[in-house]
């Protein structure tokens, strides 16, 4: 079973997951091996890296190497992201390459230590997660433009020239260039891309062996090696005694030049490196069994740490510093386990500066462009491309890679945060009203926000309306503001002055500014009820779910029961003929309602996600097994959605044993499904208060006739033994002992149905390999509580939620 430790949260499929406590593990010598493997990986990766993005920006060759062992050393010993690797990156060479060109290198090592200090104040400010406030389609627009700027400069090197001073100028030499070929170097870097592509799909076992070592070190190995061998000609890394090397001075220029400067590489580098630091946490999450993680990432530690970094990198003359995704994901994936790996990195690079340089002077520079050029467009990103285009965002990804590729990364993020903000306006400003007569009734839709801006419109369709004849207006919307609020609300009121019926539905009633003059009427309840008796509060807790809000609403005039029927409801343009025929035809009713319901207000904003689940498959990564109880709503509970959930719903929550009489096979086919099929990550057991399986096997007596239920019962009897066993203690609930014997019962067949998953010849398998999870949980109907079951003792916990909220 899995400790819950401090706390937990949730990944996207809903699973539980523990937050180790805040404080580093301390170092074993089991884990040492691992780091100690994961550094040489990374290395091999960062050594040709940090040496092409030096060429890139036109910087001394050295000063990637220092920037990559500041990077590894300072930033992962002060940052607040254990195995996120840090160095020169890919992100700030435009941004790095234009100060050179500006001010001079000198120069620019010390706005990188004044950008240093930025992010330290950024820091002790507690501003880090504003950061990640910037619209992910202006950061992915803002690495696709760098990423074209990058590609077209070492384009250039790749053909044997020189790069130009901006893209378009690039651009327009490309032509020149062509003509101009020198065919060594071309040669070279065609055989760098080759070597740097096909790496990883080499099939079979060979395949298996050659990608161990990192295909960057093998491109430019073999790039080197051959143009070595066959004593080619051509541009080569030439790295000057250290003894030369250049120290930051003073800054000279422009004043607001310089300023801008500083919050350029500021705001670029803490953005990509906390963006960085995120993606690397959800990685170890989706990846690792909760034993086996370090502390969850510290986002204003991490900014601290990249500052100190970037004040070292600067003094000793080094490159930017920022996280860095891809050496961060090849750490997480050679098995690092602390912050040691990313230390000892930046050692080996160290190492390298001082004791390989006679092997760096033999590396073709055509290669070292190639390396670049193939790291350029592959941040052109296709996967965000596609995301951006979901999200209706195409228009802000586009306007700021052309912004970024035209005038730089500071103009195009502020170009692009423009685009952002005139897009939210006109969506917010956005509304369609439309009306048609069905079956008598005057229906009007309000799709968008409802604003002053759309009040002469709302104002002209609601006029048309005539004042005897019934209206519904529907609201397709999360906004409401007080202009509109009026103008509903006073239409309204002389609507019913004149004898008719006036209902307003949908999303935009619980928004409005007063909440505690909410709008969400509801028409069928109004009826014959006078003015004003409908102006009753919705149920705020049931804000995300539009259709069973609406069941709360009436459950605050008709008492409990699912979905309670009212005086009259019917179905939008049906015949109401015969609508009292029975408890029967009312349920039909309600059930063609909810599904018309969930068209209207549901269907639209899940359509894309279903279509893509439908053409991809289902890829949950739990299998959570509970109780058919109506009360438990597992979307809810677990805030999953489509595709998140393998769900296995069955009376008391149960798991028949191997081999037992009356086993029921469905639960275990189930079970192999998911585990052997569907891999999942983690089986969670969930019990809940109030069962009414547990109510009946505590009820139950030796000679009761044997019906369906009771032979499903069956497989609960080992829970109710060993809740009257001495040999297990009584299951505790945060800290208190059960209520009384039901709940006993129903904590203790939760411990029992984890026992019986064990027993699982498919689920052992997994458990054995350390690829599976167990989780307990149990959700109190009455308190709105889930409770996750802690290792080594029967102890229910609500606390790990709390932690997580207030960590948030």
């Amino acid at each position: 079973m899995t400790a819950t430790h401090e706390g937990a949260t949730e990944n996207s499929a809903g699973t539980a997951l523990s937050i180790p406590p805040s404080a580093p593990p301390p170092v074993s010598v089991k884990s040492f091996p691992a780091d100690l493997s994961a550094s040489i990986a990374v290395f091999l990766i960062a050594l040709p890296l940090s040496l092409g993005i030096a060429l890139a920006t036109g910087a001394p060759l050295q000063a990637g190497l220092v920037a990559a062992a500041v990077g590894g050393i300072v930033a992962g010993r002060l940052g607040g992201a254990p195995l996120q690797v840090s160095g020169p990156a890919a992100g700030l060479t435009v941004v790095t390459a234009e100060l050179i060109q500006r001010y001079g290198w000198r120069t620019t090592c010390a706005i990188t230590v004044l950008a240093g200090c930025c992010q330290l104040g950024l820091a002790f400010l507690r501003t880090a997660r504003s950061a990640l406030m910037v619209s992910p389609a202006i950061v992915h627009g803002m690495l696709a433009g760098i990423g074209v700027t990058i590609a077209l400069a070492q384009l250039h090197i790749v053909l044997g020239g020189t790069p130009q001073s901006s893209a378009v100028a690039n651009v327009r030499g490309l032509p020149g260039q062509l003509a101009d070929l020198h065919p060594v170097a071309l040669g070279i870097s065609a055989l760098t891309l080759v070597v740097l592509l096909g790496w990883t799909r080499v099939p079979g076992r060979i395949g298996r062996n050659l990608r161990r070592i990192p295909a960057a070190l093998a491109a430019v190995a073999t790039a080197t090696a051959f143009a070595t061998l066959a004593g080619l000609s051509l541009p080569r890394v030439d790295l000057p005694s250290w003894r030369s090397h250049a120290l930051p001075e003073l800054p000279e220029g422009p004043v607001l030049g310089l300023i801008a400067a500083v919050l350029t590489i500021t705001l670029v580098g803490s953005v990509e490196s906390l963006l960085s630091a995120v993606a690397t946490d959800k990685l170890i999450a989706s990846e690792r069994s909760t034993d086996n993680r370090p502390p969850r990432v510290d986002l204003n530690r991490e900014l601290r740490g990249q500052g100190a970094a970037n004040i070292v990198s600067g003094a000793l003359g080094g490159l930017p510093v920022t996280g860095v995704a891809v050496r961060s994901v090849a750490n997480v994936k050679s098995g690092a386990t602390s912050r040691n790996s990313s230390m000892m990195h930046g050692l080996w690079v160290l190492i390298a500066a001082a004791l390989l340089v006679p092997v760096l002077d033999l590396i073709p520079l055509a290669a070292l462009a190639a390396l670049v050029m193939a790291v350029g467009v592959q941040m052109v990103s296709i996967t965000h491309l596609r995301t951006v285009t979901r999200h209706r965002e195409v228009l802000v990804y586009a306007t700021t890679i052309v912004a970024v590729v035209l005038g730089g990364v500071l103009e195009g993020v502020a170009v692009g945060v423009a685009v952002a903000v005139a897009l939210a306006l006109h969506r917010l400003a956005r509304t369609r009203i439309t009306v048609e007569e069905l079956d008598g009734v005057h229906r009007v839709w309000a799709r968008g926000q409802l604003t002053f801006l759309a009040v002469p419109r709302l104002s002209r369709v609601l006029n048309q309306i005539p004042h005897d004849r019934p209206a519904v207006i529907e609201l397709d919307g999360s906004f409401m503001d007080h202009a509109a609020y009026e103008t509903l609300h006073d239409w309204q009121d002389s609507h019913r002055a004149h004898g008719a019926s006036a209902e307003i539905t949908g999303r935009s009633t619980n928004r409005t500014p007063e909440t505690d003059r909410s709008m969400a009427y509801r028409g069928t309840a109004d009826r014959g009820k006078g003015p004003g008796t409908g102006q009753r509060g919705t149920h705020q807790c049931c804000r995300p779910w539009t259709p069973w809000q609406n069941h709360c609403d009436h459950q605050a005039d008709v008492g409990s029961g699912d979905f309670a029927d009212t005086d009259d409801r019917t179905i939008p343009g049906a015949s109401t003929a015969g609508s009292t025929a029975g408890p029967r035809r009312r349920g039909a009713g309600r059930l063609a309602n909810g599904i018309s319901a969930f068209q209207r207000d549901t269907a639209p904003h899940v359509r894309d996600e279903l279509a893509r689940l439908a053409r991809e498959g289902q890829r949950p990564t739990q299998l959570f097994l509970t109780c058919a109880d109506s009360r438990l709503v597992t979307s809810m509970i677990t805030a999953s959605g489509p595709g998140d959930l393998f769900t296995v719903r069955n009376v008391g929550n149960l798991v028949p044993l191997p081999g037992a009489e009356s086993t029921d096979d469905s639960v275990a086919a189930a079970i192999e499904y998911a585990v052997d099929v569907l891999q999942v990550d983690s089986i969670t057991v969930c019990g809940h208060s109030g069962c009414g399986a547990m109510q009946a096997l505590l009820n139950s007596h030796p000679g009761t006739p044997m019906t369906p239920l009771r032979r499903w019962l069956r497989h609960g009897l080992p829970s109710l033994e060993r809740m009257s066993s001495r040999h297990h203690a009584w299951a505790r609930i945060a800290g208190r002992l059960p209520a009384d014997a039901v709940e006993q019962l129903c904590l203790t067949n939760v411990v029992q149905q984890l026992e019986h998953l064990r027993a699982h010849e498919s689920v052992a398998r997994r458990l054995a390999e350390g690829t599976l999870e167990l989780h307990g949980m149990y959700f109190h109907v009455g308190e709105a509580q889930a409770y996750l079951l802690s290792e080594g003792e029967d102890f229910f916990d609500c606390r790990v939620f709390d932690r997580v909220g207030q960590r948030a």
